[in-house]
């Protein structure tokens, strides 16, 4: 369930990594984080070096942040000021216990064969009638970056109806083009799905 090159790259470069994404927050948080109740508890996967994290806290949400990767998870709790739990997807086993689950440019990281069981255990730890949000480097299946990190390289219909099969109501989804920290420039899909009630 988890690539261990990608995450060594992480182990390795994480003071460097969330030295560089610390600043601002991601594109569509705030326009998610409006779809919720103010008491809305929201694990994010994948937290990275916390900028999404600060920002989920500045808005007064309850926020469960995690990262697969040791060293990333210390450096992102020393940018936050709050603990990160360490925490990789396939250790999701939570049962309706969040209102949201945000996953920023991480499930891109989970093996294509994986991607099912991972939406699966998502679906599980929402309530009924939660949200889900997570964004996706498109193009024709598995593969690495320039980085050395595996990614699912999904087409946009695929992943469509792979949440839809695992039970979500799509609620958007769109595409944009966006830079990766390998530098490569490439078409993005971000999806915000439901649990239905």
């Amino acid at each position: 369930m988890t690539d261990q090159a990608t995450i060594e790259y992480y182990q390795r470069e994480a003071p460097r990594y969330v030295k560089a994404f610390t600043h601002g927050h991601s594109r569509d948080l705030d326009g998610f984080l409006d779809l919720l109740q103010p008491d809305a508890k929201i694990l994010e996967l994948g937290c990275g070096g916390g900028r999404d994290t600060k920002r989920i806290m500045e808005r007064g949400f309850a926020v469960d942040a995690t990262d697969g990767t040791p060293a990333i998870a210390q450096e992102a709790a020393k940018h936050i000021g709050a603990p990160v739990r360490v925490m990789r997807f396939d250790e999701l086993t939570s049962a309706a216990e969040y209102d949201a689950v945000w996953a920023h440019a991480c499930l891109l990281h989970a093996p294509w064969d994986d991607l099912p069981s991972i939406l699966s255990a998502i679906f599980r730890a929402l309530k009924p009638d939660g949200w889900h949000y997570a964004n996706y480097k498109l193009g024709d299946g598995e593969g690495r970056d320039l980085l050395g990190r595996l990614g699912n390289f999904p087409k946009a219909e695929w992943l469509e109806d792979l949440y839809r099969a695992a039970g979500f109501v799509i609620h958007s989804s769109h595409r944009y083009r966006g830079e990766g920290a390998d530098g490569t420039v490439r078409d993005w899909q971000a999806i915000v799905v439901r649990r239905p009630e």
